[in-house]
């Protein structure tokens, strides 16, 4: 539950959403009308009929939507840049020949993919019929109640709920629901609609959460008396999703965005009942290369200010308890310092990276906080594991740790310091720290996972190493996890390093060099993309296509250095280790050399949009979701969000090296005149994050460029942002949509999938 996760952990999965930037614009001005350009002129195909019907030749084949070409210049410091698809950027998004283009793209879409709909339409009930539609999370127990969401048969979005907590007691499911929120009927006329966090009152009386009705993470702060069931009155636009109660009850503290650049950068107190317009700043950041959150910490003693960059980061707290709310800084921020605090009596515990790449943990009195000289260890730093996370308890601490390329669980007892690591049998495997809201208790909750094993949640007993397994995620149907097989190995990039690579597939499956395989990657941020199981995915396994996850640098599964060697002026080490794996698993038996399909979202839509340029004839298609292709001109754009959070990342653009290097890569640059794959491109038009600008204009050049006859198309939806429609069933339609799409590419037929019966 985000209910009770800090805010770091939370960042670390967001991230995950926030991989890309918006790209630069001239503001307020109707793109479709740049340079006395009218709308109708803007593409080709289709300009004179509804753009929602795809225009055809005369011989009645589909034609596509051709964009036209209209002179922009990008200045730079290093060299200005011709940009002659610039025009399809509207801010307003309200442009008819923009809107018309984006709309033409999705009808060609639709008539090129029409001979798969009734496999589309399979797919979905395939998936479908997997999905538990009336499932529930477990409850997680917080100051008197157990909270837990759960699903209705045939409905789109959560309920979030609760049940008494009586003392001592475990849950009873037979004990009187209250359910704080219906997201079926908030959303009920609304195109796209999501439930972002949710916070109570200590008290338990009032709940506080935001929604967002555009798909944009522009949320809207709303209140409920959970006592009375009624919607407060106080309503606040424009805020981040993140929120913390003071203990008076009535007193929350949120974060402002800004209008223009979306990023959170004021943080303001609201009392239940006064005039939003008066609630007074409490701490505004200056510098918008970082990141901002507020919580609660999990003892309910203080509230947090966490800021964060790429390299930095910095805590200020103030006292749950204090009327005034008077923060003070822990740590002051310096470059390369990363570190979060939680409370413990009257010591911090900083997981910290201060002298230890892969940070280490220390114990140190809140009185001397600053004073590193007193930091006392408590998990050593270790060249060969990375501390991702930490959680404190009475008894113990519990660790998220990387090792062996792995994501684990470690706990260690405060009374003698004994560290344990919970073992499994299986390999890939993921496991992670669950929702813990409370620190007294002895019980650890965790997470696991394989590709194999759907996932799982575990109460542990640390003092006596008893398990009990809590839920393991239903699918339904026939699915048995005996008849799939996962494999571990390491494949050599060009300059002699050992990437891993999560493998799985249908039992029956020989490395004989003819099956299809099913790459995926990422590469970014430092997020590693953990080997979990997904249920959807059985639809291709069961037809004989093996699943990899190639484990790139970028991320950190081998550590902290593995994420250092895949940014910056490292970037293209990502780019090159995906091919590497690629030619290893083919040379491995694998997969045929002319069956291999790949996908990346965001910023592995950037991954994606590399590889298609640097090594086009080893993929059969490629899928690129919500894609980051326009890595120099968005990066010289500081009024965009994220942009300035960015320049650790992918470097500043006004430094001459960076520029040069960023422009080597950056994929709507370096499209050719040669053949490409097949390409299934997708963006929203409300995305806040990678704007529906970047993904279309490198559409748009690909189709000036290319030389094949490969389908080139592109799925815009045009109601929802960075995460795509809102509704479980609405992302199972489109994910069944990529896979028709994938397996009409590679010849499987869908009606009969080949590999059903082999054990």
């Amino acid at each position: 539950m985000t209910l009770f996760r800090p805010w770091w952990a939370v960042l670390g999965l967001a991230a995950a959403l926030l991989a890309a930037c918006a790209g630069p614009a001239e503001r307020g001005t109707p793109a479709g009308f740049a340079d006395g350009v009218e709308p109708e002129q803007l593409f080709t195909a289709g300009a004179e009929a509804d753009p929602r019907v795809a225009a055809r030749d005369a011989a009645g084949r589909p034609v596509a939507p051709v964009a036209r070409k209209v002179p922009h210049v990008v200045r730079s410091p290093h060299g200005d840049r011709e940009d002659p698809y610039y025009w399809l950027r509207d801010d307003s998004r309200k442009d008819p020949g923009l809107l018309a283009w984006l709309e033409a793209e999705n009808a060609y879409k639709r008539v090129m993919l029409a001979h798969t709909e009734a496999d589309q339409q399979a797919l979905y009930d395939e998936i479908v019929g997997r999905v538990k539609q009336d499932d529930a999370s477990v409850p997680a127990r917080k100051n008197g109640w157990w909270y837990y969401t759960r699903y209705e048969e045939g409905r789109e979005y959560p309920v979030i709920a609760r049940r008494a907590a009586a003392a001592g007691a475990a849950y009873d499911p037979a004990a009187p629901e209250q359910v704080m929120l219906d997201g079926n009927a908030l959303a009920e006329g609304k195109a796209f609609f999501q439930i972002g966090n949710f916070e109570v009152t200590r008290d338990g009386r009032i709940l506080a959460w935001v929604e967002d009705t555009v798909g944009r993470g522009q949320w809207t702060l709303r209140f409920k008396d959970l006592d009375r069931g009624t919607v407060l009155p106080d309503e606040i636009p424009n805020v981040e999703a993140s929120l913390a109660w003071a203990n008076d009850n009535r007193t929350i503290l949120y974060i402002e965005k800004d209008p223009v650049t979306l990023l959170g950068y004021k943080v303001r107190k609201h009392m239940l009942g006064t005039d939003p317009a008066a609630d007074p700043l409490v701490y505004e950041e200056k510098d918008r290369s970082f990141y901002m959150g507020v919580f609660k910490s999990r003892s309910d003693r203080f509230i947090h200010i966490g800021l964060q960059s790429t390299v930095s980061t910095e805590q200020w707290v103030a006292d749950a308890d204090d009327p005034a709310l008077a923060f003070r800084v822990l740590v002051p921020r310096e470059r390369d310092h990363e570190y979060q605090a939680e409370d413990f009596g009257g010591d911090w515990i900083l997981r910290t990276n201060w002298q230890a790449k892969n940070f280490r943990v220390v114990r140190v009195p809140m009185a001397k906080v600053a004073d590193r000289g007193d930091w006392r260890d408590v998990v050593a730093h270790r060249d060969d594991a990375l501390v991702q996370d930490v959680v404190v308890f009475r008894d113990f601490l519990a660790v998220n740790e990387r090792s062996g390329g792995l994501r684990q669980v470690r706990t260690v007892r405060w009374s003698d310091g004994r560290s344990a690591l919970l073992e499994s049998g299986e390999k890939p495997f993921t496991a992670y720290l669950g929702d813990n809201p409370e620190v007294d208790t002895g019980t650890l909750r965790y997470y696991y996972t394989s590709l194999t094993t759907p996932g799982s949640t575990y109460d542990l007993d640390v003092a006596s190493g008893q398990r009990t397994l809590l839920k393991r995620d239903p699918v339904l149907g026939d699915f048995d996890p005996a008849r799939y097989a996962s494999e571990f190995v390491f494949a050599p990039a060009r300059d002699g390093t050992r990437v891993p690579v999560s493998i799985v597939y249908r039992k029956g499956f020989e490395r004989d060099g003819t099956a299809a395989l099913y790459q995926y990657g990422y590469g970014s941020y430092g997020i590693s993309m953990d080997p979990t199981f997904s249920s959807q995915r059985l639809s291709l396994l069961d037809r004989g296509v093996v699943f990899a996850i190639a484990h790139v640098r970028g991320g950190q599964e081998m550590g902290r250095h593995w994420y250092e060697d895949g940014k910056l002026l490292n970037k293209k080490n990502s780019f090159t280790d995906f091919v590497d794996v690629t030619g290893f698993l083919v040379s491995e038996g694998y997969a045929a050399r002319d069956r291999v399909v790949a996908m990346g979202g965001s910023a592995g839509g950037l991954l994606m949009g590399a590889v298609a340029n640097l090594a086009p004839d080893r993929y059969r298609a490629i899928v690129a979701h919500v894609p980051f292709v326009d890595v120099v001109t968005t990066m010289l754009d500081e009024s965009i969000p994220l942009t300035t959070n960015e320049f650790d990342e992918w470097g500043n653009p006004k430094d001459k090296a960076f520029h040069d290097y960023m422009l080597s890569y950056s994929p709507y640059d370096n499209v050719e005149r040669k053949a490409y794959p097949a390409m299934l491109v997708t963006t929203g038009l409300w995305d806040s994050q990678v704007q529906y600008f970047e993904p279309a204009k490198w559409v748009a050049r690909l189709r000036e460029m290319k030389t094949d006859d490969n389908p080139l198309l592109f799925r815009v939806n045009m109601e929802a942002g960075h995460g795509g429609k809102s509704g479980r069933f609405q992302r199972f339609r489109e994910t069944a949509e990529e896979y028709a799409f994938l397996l009409d590419q590679l010849g499987i037929p869908v009606a009969a999938p080949a590999a059903r019966g082999a054990q």
